[in-house]
């Protein structure tokens, strides 16, 4: 049988499954400060029943001024008498102790205050650190998808400052004890001024709780366009977009759509905002006027003899209290609801898993690779695409080959590496390493035996030295291994006329960093792949910016320092194709041609004609 739940029972039911979180957040936060995160738990508890207990002395002290106020001092009430007076004495103790509880509530304040600070920013931290980790572990194909790509913004955009959430939980903790404390006080009295409050309160937190909802909904369904605008403040306000920016006249025009976007996203946020400060506004008059009713009674029964004026300070200020109580326990309850559906972008962002991995039992890679890598009828397609970019390829990369890949643009040679280093696994068929599939290896050996250079390297904002030794960073600290490494790809000359060396910082993004040109940059890249020392060299178009010579220099040293390597080369330069031992032809991601250079050039077929038409525009 089908349950249809009612509008108001499926909004709750969504409140209460945001709610589901919480447990996370709580080992989360308890994870990166367990000591402190008791203590602020401890601070709390200890200052719950301090507005009670504060009121209450004023409405002793208050009923006790009033019974010295009715008796006759024949002596006066000099410093003197307070002292060997009873009462007077009794009076001065109740006014010491009201002014010890509020120093100590100020103290326990601060304390709270300076531990949630302490344990937020250690959290943040952590949360950060969690979430880079995470990331790292997702597949290419996870990160060059949209969706996921927004999924990862909200992420980042939760990963600070959600601890704050424990902390408000923690917060209505303490206030449900204070409340109990002032309810239990209230009843006492005046059973039936609870009962007023909650009809005057429960309206604005229904109030409260569908404007929550409706916030968290426009906030997920603008994701994108938030996306754009962090985007376009980038370009506008970037040094690697600057000289594009400058020169093209784009100021215009990334402004206009910045404010088109920020415009829209504004207009939807002050539509709501309105809507939100006129119902609440309605709401907190329903509120004062519960609160006012109240008080008259209050007094009207003072009047009456019924209460005292210590009483009736104690009631008014408990009615007082509890409406803000009662009031923030349930926006508060609300506001931690609508938190938790944010905490979903960040906790389903940790869910992803990526589909890539190793296998629960590993086979150890061949040391030294010896029958080398073959592709069986390998197809494979980009997720969210009906094209192939590679299908039915079969071809074998022998140990110790120096293969080239040549194709046009979209021939499938980038496909091609980034199926060998297992960035992708194929669509169909197998590449295999010794016989045997990829993923029958550990997929962080199997990366670590490889290196690669792709034509978008990153250009890394860290020192010259750094950037070396991002091509094997646990290696950072051998300098002998960094300066070999750049003496293999010719970059040492870059870095021997940089005026603090390997320990320049390159980029314009810090202070003294130094840029360098395409060229350099490049060579830099390329010392990378010799830093990792690894088995399989793969150079894809990583010496696109060097003119001729320099990438016959490069390329000849690589040639000479890939010995005993295996190597695939990919270039448009044929130059530089024709060092390869052997030289895959590719169109629409098949092999058409297999060969040396002279054998494909005496063959006549597509890598003669490439090669002539090439040839002719140096003639």
């Amino acid at each position: 049988m089908l349950t249809v739940l009612s509008p108001l029972a499926a909004r709750a039911a969504e409140r209460l499954g945001a709610l589901r979180h919480l447990p996370a957040l709580v080992r989360l936060v308890y994870a990166a400060s367990p000591r402190l995160l008791v203590l602020s738990l401890g601070l709390r508890l200890a200052r719950a029943s301090l507005p009670v207990l504060m009121l209450y002395l004023a409405k002793l002290i208050l009923d006790a001024i009033v019974a010295e106020h009715a008796r006759p001092h024949p002596a006066g009430l000099g410093p003197e008498n307070w002292l060997v007076d009873p009462a007077l004495r009794q009076l001065g103790l109740l006014v010491a102790a009201e002014f010890g509880l509020a120093i100590l509530a100020d103290l326990l304040g601060r304390a709270s205050t300076l531990v949630d600070g302490l344990v937020a920013d250690l959290y943040g931290h952590a949360a950060t650190l969690k979430l880079m980790r995470h990331a790292a572990e997702l597949d290419l194909a996870q990160f060059e998808d949209s969706a996921q790509q927004d999924r990862l913004e909200r992420a980042r955009r939760q990963v600070t400052g959600r601890s704050n959430l424990l902390f408000q939980l923690f917060g209505q903790g303490q206030d449900l004890i204070t409340l109990a404390a002032f309810a239990i006080g209230l009843i006492a009295y005046a059973p039936w001024l609870i009962l007023l409050l909650a009809v005057a309160l429960v309206p604005a937190f229904l109030n409260e709780t569908s404007f929550n909802r409706e916030g968290y909904r426009l906030a997920w369904t603008r994701t994108p366009e938030r996306r754009q605008i962090d985007y376009l403040r980038f370009l506008g306000a970037s040094v690697e977009s600057a000289k594009e920016v400058k020169l093209f006249g784009l100021n215009g025009y990334i402004a206009e759509r910045y404010g088109t976007l920020a415009a829209r996203l504004l207009a939807d946020n002050r539509a709501l905002a309105l809507r939100r400060a006129g119902w609440g506004g309605a709401f907190a008059a329903l509120g004062t006027l519960a609160y006012y009713l109240a008080y008259a009674t209050i007094v009207w029964r003072t009047l009456a003899g019924q209460f005292s004026i210590g009483d009736l300070a104690f009631l008014a200020g408990s009615f007082q209290r509890l409406r803000g109580l009662i009031e923030g326990l349930l926006l508060g309850f609300s506001q931690i609801a609508a938190q938790a559906q944010y905490l979903d972008d960040l906790f389903s962002f940790f869910a992803v898993v990526p589909e890539i991995r190793s296998p629960a039992d590993p086979r150890p890679l061949p040391r030294p690779i010896r029958a080398g890598l073959v592709f069986e009828a390998v197809g494979f397609r980009y997720p969210g695409s009906e094209t192939w970019a590679v299908r039915g390829l079969s071809f074998h990369l022998a140990a110790g080959e120096v293969l080239a890949l040549v194709g046009e643009n979209g021939a499938g040679k980038t496909t091609i590496v980034k199926l060998l280093t297992r960035l992708y696994d194929p669509t169909e068929g197998r590449v295999l390493l010794d016989g045997l599939p990829l993923s029958a290896y550990d997929l962080d050996d199997l990366r670590a035996r490889i290196g690669v250079i792709f034509q978008d390297f990153v250009r890394f904002s860290f020192t010259a030295s750094e950037n070396v030794a991002v091509g094997r960073i646990d290696a950072r600290g051998d300098a002998d291994r960094i300066a070999r490494a750049a003496r293999r790809s010719l970059a040492d000359g870059v870095i021997d006329r940089l005026p603090l060396g390997y320990e320049q910082p390159l980029g314009k993004r810090f202070a003294e960093g130094v840029d360098l040109s395409g060229g350099e940059w490049q060579k830099i890249a390329i010392a990378r792949a010799y830093m990792r020392e690894a088995e399989i060299l793969i150079l894809d178009e990583p010496t696109a910016a060097l003119d001729a010579r320099a990438e016959f220099e490069v390329f000849q040293r690589f040639r000479e320092l890939s010995q005993g390597r295996t190597a695939v080369l990919i270039s448009h330069r044929f130059s530089t194709v024709r060092m390869a031992d052997r030289i895959l032809v590719l169109d629409g991601g098949r092999v058409i041609e297999s060969g040396s250079h002279a054998e494909l050039q005496a063959r006549g077929g597509r890598y003669a004609e490439l090669f002539e038409l090439q040839a002719a525009g140096y003639r």
